[in-house]
């Protein structure tokens, strides 16, 4: 079975080889909960940025501060896998901070992608990445799905 989470010290590590292979690695993060065909396409195009993609996965307790105290509704290790098992996706790491910006001191991607609701001036870590030569990357959304939309359809139908 394909591992799914990985650990931040042994991305760092992945990260200094796909350097030295000149790999260029793409880095978004999220929450990810309920994945739907918004995100699929997000994390394809992302993926179309570079060699390699790497995920970071607000975890459970991390998604609550975000989110709220009703979610998520799928669990960490369900969602990691669930991410992990996109063809799109090569790494996916879990993160408790409210933001990745840690895991993009670490990982130092060449390029920084988040969705076009960010402006680029806004995206966490944009002074790490443009520090070390890469990019920061906005992606437009075609399908305005999204998991809170999707509760929101579920508890309307069902009430």
């Amino acid at each position: 079975m394909k591992k799914y989470i990985y650990r931040l010290d042994e991305l760092v590590q992945i990260r200094k080889e796909l350097k030295r292979e000149n790999k260029k690695v793409v880095f978004t993060n999220g929450c990810f909960d309920i994945l739907h065909a918004g995100h699929v396409d997000y994390i394809e195009k992302a993926k179309e940025m570079g060699d390699v993609l790497i995920v970071g996965l607000n975890s459970d307790s991390s998604v609550k501060r975000i989110k709220g105290e009703k979610r998520p509704i799928v669990p960490e290790n369900e969602r990691a896998f669930i991410i992990a098992s996109l063809k799109s996706v090569d790494f996916v790491i879990l993160f408790d901070e409210d933001t990745p910006y840690e895991l993009i001191k670490s990982l130092a991607p060449d390029i920084l992608v988040k969705g076009d609701d960010w402006s680029i001036e806004n995206v966490v870590g944009k002074d790490i990445v443009e520090k070390n030569g890469g990019e920061v990357k906005t992606i437009k959304f075609v399908n305005f799905q999204s998991t809170t939309n999707i509760i929101k359809t579920i508890q309307e139908r069902y009430k």
